[in-house]
């Protein structure tokens, strides 16, 4: 019999039906929720219970990253001068044919160590990189069981303008399912990097693949204006409408940014509940836009948050992007009130799961739920005087706040450092990796690591 877990706070934060409560504490069962409710309850009847958390601590749900890229792991810091479209060209097409497995790998273990620090419990990426004759993307699997992070993972399958056509781009996808499938954390998402980086034939593979194979979508949409653009003089439509009538929304599908969707576009997207991740640093870094998301919200879209590529946002800490995400509505709509803390709270927890569709396992602090769970010190001078637990987390907290972090039930993070990987052995690794990378790729402009 496994011994069980009692994880206290001051605030319990459950996003779920109990909402907040006080002096309150989660009891975990091997990898999922048994009870939730006070204290003094629990510890009555648990007596002997491991203890994690204290009287003076928050206690929340694991955050839900709902969009990223592990194939930016090792190129964090670069290309600050492009808008997306160039920044495609100029950094991300380089790179991409000289990612291999090993990179893949110690890639993820080094934007997976930040995420976790963050209070991530659950990372949905997508990995952008041209197969090769051995599987790449396989090493994302790899690395998210070493750190004992939850992942959705998918492949950025393009094939426009690219060599080798579409087989060995469903090879690349049937080895990251078969590797999720054998992860004890990892589920298998299709991943479509774009509709407009896609021949028709491989666009077509890709939906049968999503619908006739019953796997999810993971989807880059309406990103920026000229994506839009684009999609309208080849199709006559926009991204949206033509994933509408094509088939990808058959089946359950994330899209990320949809910055630029007008009405049409989110209703249909209500239509079919496609899922969004918004994320705000990298649509700033990248000047792509601010995404209408009270707009989509209030047409019951579910919306989460992401942290996007270490390229592009660049950083992984997902604190830094949730309280951006509050503060653009608010400087976009030149209204204080224009998303409250405890709304972007729910998009960073149950509203990311539901945007995954995975709100019956994760998102909340509920019985039967996975012991997905998250223990901010209360005892730092940050969070010395909760007033608002709600503000706390989104205004106030950093990631160095971030005590605990449990996966499943394991610990991921103990007393604010990852216990699951050699920290300084992952960095070194990095170092010659992320050299080799940016020398193969010809960025010498780019990046002082490769001169």
């Amino acid at each position: 019999m496994s011994q069980k877990t009692l994880v206290r706070g001051g605030h319990v934060l459950t996003a779920g039906p109990a909402g907040a409560l006080g002096d309150a504490a989660v009891l975990v069962s091997g990898a999922v929720i048994e009870a939730v409710g006070p204290y003094a309850e629990l510890k009555a009847a648990h007596p002997d219970a491991r203890e994690l958390g204290g009287p003076h601590d928050l206690v929340l749900p694991g955050f839900v990253n709902t969009h990223g890229h592990f194939s930016e792991g090792l190129i964090t810091g670069i290309a600050e001068q492009y808008t997306l479209w160039e920044w495609i060209h100029a950094l991300i097409n380089p790179v991409r044919p000289h990612l291999t497995y090993k990179s893949a790998y110690v890639g993820t273990l080094l934007a997976g160590v930040q995420m976790l620090r963050s209070g991530i419990t659950t990372a949905n990426d997508m990995f952008v990189c041209d197969p090769l004759p051995q599987p790449v993307t396989p090493g994302v699997v790899a690395a998210l069981d070493e750190l004992n992070l939850r992942g959705v993972v998918s492949f950025g399958a393009g094939d426009l303008g690219l060599p080798g056509g579409i087989a060995p781009r469903l090879d690349e996808h049937a080895a990251l399912r078969e590797a999720a499938a054998a992860s004890r954390l990892s589920t298998f998402r299709v991943g479509i990097g774009a509709v407009g980086g896609q021949t028709e034939e491989l666009f077509a593979a890709s939906v049968e693949l999503a619908v006739g194979g019953g796997f999810g979508v993971h989807i880059h949409l309406q990103e920026i204006r000229e994506e839009v653009t684009a999609a309208f003089q080849r199709f006559g439509r926009s991204p949206v409408a033509h994933c509408a009538r094509e088939g990808p929304f058959g089946a359950p599908t994330l899209a990320a940014h949809c910055v630029w969707v007008d009405r049409n576009d989110r209703e249909l997207m209500a239509l079919h509940r496609v899922g969004v991740a918004h994320n705000p640093v990298a649509n700033m870094i990248l000047a792509s836009g601010a995404a209408p998301v009270m707009e989509m919200r209030a047409l019951g879209i579910d919306v989460g948050i992401g942290v996007d590529g270490a390229a592009s946002n660049d950083s992984q800490d997902f604190l830094q992007a949730l309280k951006s995400a509050a503060m653009l509505a608010r400087v976009t709509h030149l209204q204080a009130t224009a998303m409250t803390a405890f709304e972007a709270f729910e998009m960073a927890t149950i509203g990311g799961a539901r945007a995954l569709r995975m709100d019956d396992r994760i998102g909340s602090l509920e019985v039967g739920k996975a012991a997905d769970i998250v223990v901010l010190d209360g005892s730092s001078p940050t969070l010395a005087n909760v007033h608002d637990p709600y503000q706390a987390v989104v205004w106030v907290a950093g990631s160095r706040e971030v005590k605990d972090v449990l996966v499943d039930g394991r610990p991921s993070v103990v007393d604010g450092e990852v216990v699951t990987v050699d920290v300084a052995e992952v960095v070194a690794r990095s170092r010659p990796l992320a050299r080799d990378l940016v020398r193969k790729a010809g960025l010498p402009h780019l990046s002082e690591l490769a001169r």
